[in-house]
C-alpha cells in the first residue's frame, strides 16, 4: 500500500478503547442490526438511503448558509420541474454527488 493511502497512526489507542466506549460499540452494533432488519422489510430500501443522503446534504449545506426545507427537497425529488429554489437545487446536487461517490 502506498504511503499516501496508509491509515493515520492512532497514538495511545488504549486511552480510547475504554470499557464505556466498547459498551457503546456493542450497543451501536445491536441498533445497526435492528435497522438492517427493519430496512429489509421495506419494499424499496433505496427510499431509506436516498432520504439519508438528502438529510446529510441539507444539514451540511446549512453550514454554508444554503438553506432549504424538507418539503422543497422531497417535492423536487418527485417532480424535477418543481425546483424553484436555487438552494434546493444545490442541496440536490450535493446529495447526487454523495450517491455517486458511494457508488464509485
Amino acid at each position: 500500500m502506498p504511503d499516501s493511502l496508509a491509515p493515520l497512526p492512532l497514538p495511545n489507542i488504549e486511552q480510547w478503547e475504554t470499557r464505556s466506549v466498547l459498551k457503546k460499540t456493542a450497543e451501536a452494533h445491536r441498533y445497526l442490526a435492528e435497522l438492517k432488519g427493519v430496512a429489509a422489510s421495506i419494499p424499496n430500501e433505496a427510499i431509506l438511503i436516498n432520504t439519508l443522503a438528502l438529510q446529510e446534504a441539507k444539514d451540511s449545506s446549512e453550514v454554508e448558509n444554503i438553506v432549504t426545507t424538507h418539503d422543497e427537497l422531497y417535492r423536487a425529488s418527485s417532480f424535477e420541474e418543481a425546483i424553484t429554489n436555487p438552494a434546493t437545487k444545490e442541496v440536490q446536487n450535493y446529495a447526487f454527488a454523495l450517491k455517486q461517490g458511494f457508488t464509485q
